[in-house]
């Protein structure tokens, strides 16, 4: 069998790496240039999506990188409200910082009370996840609901979660969503707009860690 046009043969643990190079290069050519300590989180979103609209929309409160950090670095656990979210992040690097990572969206008692309550079981599995006794990360990367419930949860009381990654993707209530905790004291990373979803909030998680892995 002959070689294929315009195929370039590599090892696969060069892809990445390469990948990464293209990705600085193409941004350097568009003439944007990411703070560092954001750098590494939002090339790894492009790098998730091929999408480079996330250089300019992605959006961080103060210092968010190095407060998810050192959450994370203390054994923060991570919430998802998908199961390919939480299938997507690293758990043996967030295990070995004593983390665990949580998605509640298939147990039966939330979707049997998201039924009886006529809500999403998004917004009862954050509710489910108000009781974990430890710093939370919560990851949302599919349904604003997750987020609108979060934020009538800070209304409705002294409860606060640690850090919010709010990237969920779709048309309704989405934009929303993701303004009302930009409102909040609560350190956050936001993609603005309609775009996001489980793989984004999974790659996030995984910048961290691997960003974490490297400075230790």
């Amino acid at each position: 069998m002959g070689k294929i046009s315009n195929i370039e043969p590599m090892p696969p643990k060069e892809i990445e790496k390469k990948s990464f190079e293209i990705i600085s290069g193409e941004l350097l050519e568009r003439g944007i240039f990411l703070p560092p300590e954001e750098e590494m989180i939002t090339k790894r979103v492009i790098h998730t999506s091929a999408d480079f609209d996330y250089a300019d929309t992605m959006t961080y409160s103060e210092d968010a990188p190095g407060i998810a950090k050192r959450l994370l670095s203390k054994g923060a656990d991570i919430v998802t409200d998908t199961n390919m979210a939480l299938a997507g992040i690293n758990k043996k690097a967030l295990a070995g910082l004593g983390g665990e990572a949580h998605c509640f969206m298939a147990d039966e008692d939330v979707a049997q009370l998201a039924v009886k309550r006529g809500i999403t079981r998004a917004a009862v599995s954050m509710e489910k996840a108000k009781e974990i006794k430890k710093p939370v990360i919560f990851a949302i990367g599919n349904a604003p609901t997750a987020l609108i419930r979060l934020y009538e949860m800070m209304e409705e009381s002294h409860w606060r979660p640690a850090f919010i990654i709010g990237v969920p993707v779709g048309f309704v209530n989405v934009e929303a969503a993701k303004e009302l905790i930009m409102r909040t004291e609560i350190p956050y990373i936001i993609n603005r707009g309609r775009k996001g979803g489980s793989n984004i909030a999974a790659a996030i998680c995984n910048a961290l860690l691997y960003e974490l892995s490297q400075e230790r």
